[in-house]
C-alpha cells in the first residue's frame, strides 16, 4: 500500500528529477523513452535537469551528433526520442496516427497523390546529407506547386515524420534542421510487435512510475489492448502497489532509491511547462490538486504552464519576466507559497539550465 502524497515523490526519482541523473542527454531521453517537445526550448531544459551537468548546450549536442532528435512517434505530437528508439516506436504507432488524421488530410485536400509528391520533392531536397530549416522545406514544396497554406504544411510533415521519411535533428540558429530518417539515423534493430510493446510498457513504468495502465494508455497513444500485451510481457520485471484501490506499477527499485533521495525528493523543483512530470500520465491528480488542475493549462487550451513542485506536489506557476538580458521569475501560488518554497524559487531560477 502507498499512499497518494507518496506518489509524486517516487514519481520525481523515478523520472531522475530526484538524485544523480543519467550522465547525457541521450541517456534521459531513453530513460524516458520520449520527451513532449512541441515546446523546444522547454523540452531541452527538461532534459537537461535531469542529466549530471545539468547542461543546455549538452542537449542541443546531443541533437547535432543525431543522437536525440524529434519526430511525432506518439499522441499526434512531437516528442524528443533517442535516435535508435525512434523506428521500432513507430512501427507501434504511426499506423494508428495516421488512420486518425485521414479525415483532416482529406479536409486539407492532402490526397495520396499529394502526399507522395510533398514526399519525392522532400527527399530529392534532403538527398546526400543536406539539411533544411521548417520555412527552407516548406518554400521548395510551394514552389514545386504543393500548397502549404492553413494547415497543409504542418499536416505534411507530420505524415512523412510519421511514415519515416523526415526527422528533425540538428541544430541551427535556434531550431532544427529537417533530415532525411534513413540518412541521419543508423540502422538500428526492430523487435517483433509483442516484444516491442513489452519494451515500452518496462521503460515507461521504469521511467514513469508509479502510473497506471490508463496512464500508458494515454501516454502512447496506444490501444488498451496493445498496453496489456505489453505489460504481460513486462510484469516480471516490474513492482506493483495499489493507491486508493488502484493498480499502479514502477520499477522494483523506485521505492529503495526514493528512501535515500527522500530530502531531495521532497524540495523545490521548477519545471518547463511540458515536462514529463505533468504530461506523462493521464491522471494528475496524485501531484496536481483537482481544485487547481486549470491553473496550469488555462482554458483547456493544450499550452501548460510551467510550475512550481514542492514535496511531490505542484503548488503554483511561474513564468520568466524582465527583458531577455536581465530576466527574473514571477511565481504564482495556488494558495500561498510556505517561506521555505518562497525562498528557494529565485534559486531554483537562477539554476534552470
Amino acid at each position: 500500500m502507498t499512499t497518494p502524497p507518496d506518489i509524486g515523490l517516487l514519481r520525481l526519482t523515478a523520472q531522475r528529477l530526484a538524485g544523480p541523473g543519467p550522465a547525457g542527454p541521450a541517456e534521459v531521453v531513453g530513460w524516458l523513452t520520449a520527451v513532449q517537445a512541441q515546446d523546444l526550448r522547454g523540452a531541452l531544459t527538461s532534459v537537461a535537469l535531469r542529466t549530471t551537468a545539468r547542461s543546455l548546450a549538452a542537449v542541443e549536442a546531443a541533437l547535432d551528433a543525431g543522437d536525440v532528435v524529434r519526430s511525432w512517434p506518439m499522441r499526434g505530437t512531437l516528442h524528443l526520442v533517442a535516435a535508435g528508439d525512434l523506428r521500432w516506436i513507430l512501427d507501434l504507432t504511426s499506423a494508428r496516427m495516421v488512420a486518425q488524421a485521414r479525415a483532416r488530410r482529406a479536409e486539407l485536400e492532402l490526397t495520396e497523390a499529394v502526399v507522395e509528391r510533398a514526399r519525392a520533392l522532400a527527399v530529392e531536397a534532403l538527398t546526400g546529407g543536406r539539411r533544411l530549416g521548417r520555412r527552407d522545406l516548406l518554400a521548395v514544396w510551394d514552389g514545386a506547386g504543393v500548397a502549404t497554406t492553413g494547415q497543409r504544411g504542418y499536416h505534411l510533415l507530420a505524415h512523412l515524420a510519421l511514415t519515416g521519411t523526415l526527422c528533425f535533428g540538428p541544430m541551427s540558429g535556434g531550431e532544427q534542421e529537417i533530415v532525411l530518417a534513413d540518412e541521419w539515423i543508423p540502422p538500428s534493430p526492430r523487435p517483433d510487435r509483442d516484444e516491442a510493446l513489452g519494451e515500452l510498457a518496462r521503460r515507461y513504468f521504469r521511467g514513469h512510475g508509479p502510473a497506471t495502465v490508463k496512464d500508458l494508455v494515454r501516454w502512447s497513444g496506444l490501444t488498451t489492448t496493445d498496453v496489456r500485451t505489453g505489460l504481460a510481457v513486462a510484469r516480471p520485471e516490474l513492482a506493483a502497489i495499489e493507491v486508493d484501490g488502484t493498480e499502479h506499477l514502477m520499477a522494483p527499485e523506485t521505492p529503495d532509491l526514493l528512501a535515500t533521495l527522500r530530502a531531495e525528493a521532497g524540495d523545490v523543483f521548477l519545471l518547463p511547462g511540458f515536462d514529463e512530470f505533468i504530461l506523462g500520465y493521464g491522471d494528475r491528480t496524485a501531484v496536481v490538486p483537482a481544485e487547481h488542475a486549470d491553473r496550469i493549462v488555462p482554458g483547456r487550451n493544450g499550452m501548460f504552464q510551467p510550475t512550481v513542485v514542492s514535496a511531490g506536489r505542484v503548488v503554483g506557476t511561474w513564468k520568466h519576466t524582465g527583458r531577455a538580458s536581465n530576466r527574473t521569475v514571477l511565481a504564482t501560488p495556488f494558495t500561498a507559497f510556505t517561506a521555505q518554497v518562497e525562498a528557494a524559487i529565485p534559486q531554483r531560477y537562477a539554476d534552470l539550465p
